[in-house]
């Protein structure tokens, strides 16, 4: 009753916030509200902040309601689901933000026609119109009064990533964030080993960034990738495979949010600041938040990796997967150095073929082994079918009876003979090839049982 009564509460609160948002920016267009801009922003930062915050409370308390009943499964799927999606939303714009101001620094035009206290222009052409750009080298001598600021992209695409980590790996630690075979710990020692790791790496990287060796870009990337590599081999140590490459991404994911949030908007809105005030500007600001905004660009290529790695165990099941995770990362943050250096018309003959042959040795690296011992005998389908229900239909079943999966991974069921057919090649790759099946081996299936089911595959999957 006074989880209902809680709920209630925090969807009223959810209404008025929603219309509060409304009402300011009627007011704001009356021009009823006679303040800076920067202090418009700051209302708007306070009032979203408080409608991400009720409505994460609002899930967990839904969360703690529905715990243990047959809504639990209902609940976590659509949160997982929604939340999903809006991860991706806002990292498509977050991404795509990022690689175009890239992309427009590299191609902007710095001699042709430019006037002297302009860094260069670009034109453009795009949805049927055309376009014209400037860049200043530090700030226009009159700021104009609407200024459209990057930053919510960053902002929501870190909060929804983290609020996923929780629906996905936090509330069903257990079965998804850790792996006995690994290392046992309780949830609550992997929940925090997991999210204090991203404090302690943005401490490590903010810092790293304040030394001299951040305008030593080699240098700087060689130290960053070995520290990125140790964080790798820690989380691989620690979690399951599937949970150690996304705390990888996560990771990687709160440097990027914490370089907007920390240094590139606060640097920015320093250099407004002096502008609107003709104080001399410091040209220093606008060029530390261009490197920061630079390694972000580096760093979103491994992150769509990590993003989309959980589906494709060949990766996070090789018996060392952060050597992989980091010869993946390597090769794709190479990639995008060969755009970015092709972007600002550089010939580069080397870049793009050595990180195409890294990612080429990590497929190799992975490649399926060729299995071994003899099918000695025919192994028929009710051996299999045994098997099968005895350590796969706990999770894999209409009706689950498993501790924490409620609702069958994927739709995926080995009811019936038919059903086994059916999905025998992703059997054969989660149960013989990638051995990722059981998750975590959590129901004990052994190598000869492993054994049985790739000789009845191999032997033409028999009814």
């Amino acid at each position: 009753m006074l989880l209902t009564f809680c709920i209630l509460v925090l969807f009223g609160a959810l209404f008025m916030l929603v219309l509060l948002t409304y009402r300011l920016r009627a007011l704001e267009k009356a021009k009823a509200i006679g303040e800076e801009e920067e202090h418009t922003e700051k209302r708007f930062g306070f009032i979203y902040a408080a409608i991400v915050l009720v409505i994460i409370l609002t899930l967990l308390l839904f969360y703690f309601a529905v715990k243990g009943t047959l809504w639990e499964g209902h609940l976590m799927e659509w949160l997982n689901i929604v939340i999903r999606v809006m991860h991706i939303t806002f990292g498509i714009a977050w991404i795509g933000a990022s690689f175009y101001f890239v992309w427009l620094e590299n191609a902007l035009n710095r001699t042709d026609n430019v006037r002297e206290e302009l860094a260069g222009n670009l034109w453009a052409v795009h949805g049927g119109g055309f376009y014209y750009l400037e860049k200043y080298k530090v700030a226009p001598t009159e700021i104009p009064k609407t200024l459209h600021w990057f930053k919510y992209e960053a902002y929501f695409t870190w909060l929804s990533g983290f609020t996923l980590l929780f629906v996905v790996y936090y509330f069903n630690a257990q079965a998804f964030l850790i792996d006995k075979n690994v290392l046992d710990i309780s949830p609550v020692t992997a929940i925090s080993v997991g999210i204090g790791s991203f404090v302690v790496a943005w401490i490590i990287y903010d810092l790293l960034c304040r030394t001299p060796l951040l305008k030593k870009g080699y240098w700087f990337a060689l130290l960053g990738f070995v520290l990125l590599s140790g964080f790798a081999y820690f989380y691989a140590h620690v979690f399951s495979g599937r949970a150690a490459y996304i705390h990888f991404g996560g990771m990687i994911a709160t440097l990027m949010a914490g370089n907007v949030f920390f240094v590139i908007i606060p640097s920015q809105k320093a250099m407004v600041k002096s502008a609107k005030e003709g104080a001399p500007l410091n040209p220093w600001l606008g060029k530390y938040a261009g490197l920061r905004s630079l390694h972000n660009n580096y760093f979103t290529l491994p992150v769509l990796f990590v993003m989309v790695s959980n589906h494709f165990p060949s990766t996070f099941s090789y018996g060392q997967p952060w050597l992989i995770l980091m010869i993946v990362s390597l090769g794709a943050a190479g990639i995008k150095h060969y755009l970015n250096l092709k972007e600002r018309g550089q010939l580069s003959i080397w870049v793009m073929p050595v990180s195409v042959l890294i990612l080429l040795g990590a497929a190799f690296m992975t490649a399926p082994q060729k299995a071994t011992g003899e099918c000695k005998s025919d192994v028929s389908m009710s051996q299999v079918y045994a098997i099968v229900q005895k350590r796969c239909v706990a999770c894999h079943a209409t009706k689950p009876t498993d501790d924490v999966i409620t609702a069958p991974p994927n739709g995926v069921v080995y009811e019936t003979p038919q059903d086994i057919i059916k999905l025998k090649d992703k059997i054969m790759q989660r149960v013989v090839v990638t051995k990722t099946m059981p998750q975590n081996n959590k129901t004990g299936m052994t190598e000869e049982e492993r054994n049985f089911v790739r000789c009845w595959i191999e032997q033409g999957a028999k009814p």
